[in-house]
């Protein structure tokens, strides 16, 4: 295997970057890019931290994540499965990337910034539903903001057509992991009805 381990070598591969691809990138929310953000129901978070990285998927009634100012953005962290995999990277390392994505569309629009969390009562407030708020508070302090290429989700044929039939369930997968101690089907016939009076 021949690796790669320089940037000179890599940049080699490739050429230079086009022009569109520089250009387009902003240090605060514009208008277009409120726009598409604020379209965003759901969000991969990315952070990284002392053991590894973490890609989280993110998702909301409504945009994915609320903006404080065009440099800062909130997002909630709604309840989940508590093991706070992105949450303690945040508290120990702040960089994040938060790519959005718009059903039907095939571009994506993406962020990198710092991050720190926050339980503070106003701001959590904001976000209540249902009588129900948010733990904590990522907030994120935009770095960049730029648009992606379509040509991945063009590739993969993202909303032309639903490949989900066959797939193993999670109550399946727990049911591997655990020697079936855990998970199997009483987990998936339970899931939906759990899921529903533990959405916020």
């Amino acid at each position: 295997m021949n690796w790669i381990k320089d940037i000179a070598s890599l940049e080699g591969r490739y050429g230079s970057s086009g022009d569109a691809s520089l250009r387009k990138v902003a240090t605060r929310m514009t208008p277009l890019y409120r726009k598409w953000i604020m379209a965003s129901r759901l969000c991969v978070l990315s952070t990284v931290g002392p053991d590894g990285t973490d890609g989280s998927p993110r998702g909301d009634d409504g945009p994915a994540v609320k903006e404080l100012d065009e440099h800062t953005l909130a997002m909630p962290d709604w309840r989940g499965n508590n093991r706070l995999d992105s949450l303690r990277n945040i508290v120990v390392d702040g960089r994040v990337s938060l790519m959005f994505v718009v059903p039907g569309s095939n571009n994506v629009v993406r962020v990198n910034g710092i991050a720190r969390l926050t339980d503070d009562i106003e701001l959590r407030a904001q976000f209540e539903r249902k009588n129900i708020q948010p733990a904590t508070i990522i907030v994120i302090k935009i770095a960049e903001i730029y648009s992606q290429c379509a040509r991945a989700f063009m590739r993969a044929g993202t909303w032309s057509h639903d490949d989900a039939e066959g797939l193993p369930t999670v109550g399946e997968i727990l049911a591997e992991m655990t020697d079936g101690e855990v998970g199997g089907l009483s987990y998936d016939a339970e899931w939906g009805g759990r899921a529903a009076k533990t959405m916020w």
